[in-house]
């Protein structure tokens, strides 16, 4: 890795065994820019995000001391927003330049981003100047309030939906994981422009952001792109945001939620709660261990995995997956299924049985250097890389940390995993039954 500095004051730094180049860059009102020159690539993307996701529902602003709450849906609710200018539309700015636009909302961050082949820098202005510019009115408000709530009932509809928020709600007592991304009708009929406009003053300040931009393009370009439309805002530094999140105890809340649905066959969530959470390298390095572990256990290459599947208890529906931030971590696994009260014996025999006789050595390295492979051929999509380094960074880690983080996974890691998350006193269980018909 080394520096050399260029004339918009930009950093240089080579990943050698990746072969990547990543320049980066600071400016004056905290906006941090990344720039990773592809010249061999056509497209172009460039994904503008900031730090602030649906569980940041309480928070105290820079200079203030009395905490603001807001309620649930508000980070998704911007998304949508922002799209909407006075008197025109992103959607339609970047169709007339010929790019495709998107946004997404998660647990920790909000993400706006493009991707093109021709008038990129055009398309970077455009991306800067909608997320920094809201325009919102009690009509556009109010019409957009009937149309998320069109969609959170869509959602409730959703046997998938439903089985997996039902488990959050399960194994959380407090912390704001446990609600829905979207909100609920009644949290955002709650919604109003003075919330919004407040949310967006304290989230979308660029300090609290990060652009990172990807393809055959010039970094110094991308650079005076993005401080051509900054300029004339006058941010300046404006210190921390404290996030408040309430105490959450150790415990799950209940240990089982079900419930009826037209579903012609019934859908079974286990969900382990982790409450051993970190920050950084160390969460990356706790994600990719977890994350190991479920497949060492639950893939579809394992012993456990194809016992289920022969026998009827899943189908292809089946999964498994670890999900973290700073402030909550857990495990999910399961599916569809004929008989969930079996699934669940099964599943937590299973999970017994790795305990007592520990992890192969020959499968933790067969599935190690799949790991290792797989993340190799995720590189040669933009989108990946893009999103994936966003996310770390605002994480305190690196996507370029993946490697090594895997490569020094010991099998010790894994069988941590098994030992002190994946046990039945942190276990929640969600089913959807059938509903039975009159």
């Amino acid at each position: 890795m080394r520096g050399i500095g260029t004339a918009v004051g930009l950093s240089r730094q080579d990943y050698d065994a990746l072969r990547e180049t990543v320049y980066h860059t600071r400016l004056a009102n905290g906006l941090r820019i990344y720039v990773m020159p592809k010249p061999d690539y056509n497209e172009k993307y460039a994904v503008f995000a900031t730090r602030y996701g649906s569980i940041d529902t309480t928070f105290i602003p820079p200079g203030e001391e009395q905490a603001v709450i807001t309620p649930p849906g508000v980070a998704h609710f911007l998304e949508h927003k922002l799209f909407e200018g006075e008197g025109s539309s992103a959607f339609e700015t970047f169709a007339g330049l010929g790019a495709s636009v998107n946004a997404y909302t998660t647990y920790g961050l909000t993400s706006y981003l493009f991707s093109t082949t021709d008038n990129f820098y055009q398309c970077l202005e455009a991306l800067v100047d909608f997320v920094q510019h809201p325009y919102f009115t009690e009509e556009s408000v109010a019409k957009e309030q009937g149309i998320i709530a069109q969609e959170i009932s869509m959602y409730e509809d959703n046997p998938s939906v439903r089985v997996y928020n039902n488990l959050l709600q399960a194994m959380y007592h407090y912390h704001p994981v446990r609600e829905k991304i979207a909100g609920t009708i009644e949290s955002v009929a709650a919604i109003t422009p003075r919330i919004l406009y407040r949310c967006h003053s304290t989230f979308y300040h660029p300090e609290n952001m990060i652009l990172f931009a990807i393809g055959n393009i010039d970094p110094e370009k991308v650079v005076r792109a993005v401080e051509s439309r900054l300029r004339a805002d006058g941010h300046a530094v404006q210190g921390t945001i404290r996030r408040v999140y309430p105490s959450e105890p150790e415990s799950v809340k209940e240990a089982r939620i079900e419930e009826q649905m037209s579903v012609a066959r019934p859908l079974c969530y286990l969900g382990f709660k982790d409450n051993q959470l970190a920050s950084g390298d160390e969460l990356l390095q706790r994600q990719l261990a977890a994350s190991l572990s479920l497949q060492i256990l639950f893939g579809k290459t394992s012993a456990l995995y194809n016992r289920l599947y022969e026998s009827g208890l899943i189908d292809n529906s089946f999964t498994s997956y670890y999900t973290a931030e700073e402030s909550f971590a857990y495990s999910i696994v399961g599916g569809v299924t004929p008989d969930p009260l079996k699934l669940e014996e099964a599943i937590l025999a299973g999970l017994k049985e790795a305990r007592e006789n520990g992890i192969a050595q020959e499968e933790f390295g067969r599935q190690k250097r799949k790991s290792i492979g797989g993340f190799l051929y995720a590189l040669n999509s933009l989108d990946f890389i893009a999103n994936n380094f966003i996310s770390t960074r605002f994480r305190g880690s690196s996507l370029f940390s993946y490697l090594d983080v895997l490569q020094n996974l010991r099998i010790e890691d894994v069988e941590r995993c098994l030992e002190e998350q994946l046990i039945e006193e942190r276990l929640s269980v969600s089913i959807i039954w059938p509903r039975h018909q009159p």
